[in-house]
This record gives C-alpha cells, structure tokens and sequence, in this order.
C-alpha cells in the first residue's frame, strides 16, 4: 500500500488550488517569482511573463477557476469508496492527457522551440503564444508529476483492494466447504 493514499493527494492538491486562488487574488507576483518557475522556465528557455506583477481581471478570472476547481475536486473526494473509485479512475487519465498535451504545447511550439519557428523578429505570435512560457509550463509540469502518482497510487490501491476482496472469498469458499 502506498504510503500516501490517493485521497490525502487529492484533497492536498484541491487545497493548493484554493490556495493559488487566493494568492492569485491578492498577491499573482509571489507565484511569478517562485524559485521553482525560475528554475523550470529557465531551464526551458521559457519568458517569464510581465502581467503577473500586479493584480488583474484575467489573473482574477483564472483565480476563480482554480477556486472552482479546488473546490470541486474537494467535493469528489468526499463521495463514498466505490463511486471515488469509479470517478477518479476515469478523471485521472483525462487530466493526464490534458496536461501532458499543454505542457508538451508550451515546450515544443515556445519562439525557437522543435515546431515553433523562427526566433527573434521573424518569430510570429499566434492566439497560442500567451501559453508559452514559464508559469503556464512549470504549472502544467508540477500538476502532470501529481496527477501521475495519483494515478499510479489509484491503481495500487484498487489492486490491494481486489487482492483483500479474493482473499476474502476464498477464505469463505473454504469455510463453506467445511460445513
């Protein structure tokens, strides 16, 4: 058994969306200079981006959305074992996808990247290029490594489950014979 269970991750992880939210609101250039978007950003040669100095309507909008979600995800852990099992099961791998699918976006088509073109003055912006840089990438990133062990913790429990279930039954099974 893992030594984390998928529900304590879940919820942490529905409560750092709360707490994003909340900083979002009040204070978006304490995540724009955190140490880790720093350190992921540059190392992918991702611009940090200006319009988290100070509190806006987007960065407000998007602070509604990890509230949104935050509080969501808190509610679907509180839903009885068989249905958390049944819809996280099916709500990890698309989170999976989705986050693997923007984190590869923003790193692969970023101004000089493997399909983003030219750099410099020849590069030409696109509706997507406000998704290309450190923030969006080092978000994507973190939230993609949970959601895997999440993922991977999911199925470990559900085997040790399936495997107390069979003991179970088998020990039944004998008892039954027995008599």
């Amino acid at each position: 058994m893992a030594i984390i269970s998928a529900n304590a991750m879940i919820r942490s992880l529905a409560l750092f969306h709360l707490t994003l939210a909340a900083l979002l609101i009040k204070n978006p250039k304490l995540i724009a200079n955190q140490s880790v978007i720093m350190i992921l950003g540059g190392s992918m040669h991702l611009p940090i981006p200006r319009d988290f100095a100070t509190p806006s309507a987007p960065i407000a909008f998007i602070a509604i959305l990890f509230a949104f979600i935050g509080i969501n995800d808190l509610t679907a852990a509180s839903l009885p074992e068989e249905v958390f099992d049944e819809y996280w099961g099916a709500q990890t791998p698309v989170r999976l996808v989705f986050l693997f699918a923007l984190t590869g976006y923003t790193f692969l088509f970023k101004e000089g990247g493997m399909f983003g073109g030219a750099r410099g003055i020849a590069y030409t912006n696109s509706p997507g290029s406000y998704l290309k840089n450190s923030i969006v990438f080092s978000w994507g990133f973190v939230e993609l490594s949970t959601w895997f062990w999440i993922f991977i913790t999911l199925r470990e429990e559900r085997r040790e489950r399936a495997r107390k279930l069979i003991e179970k039954r088998q020990k039944e099974t004998e008892k039954n014979e027995r008599m």
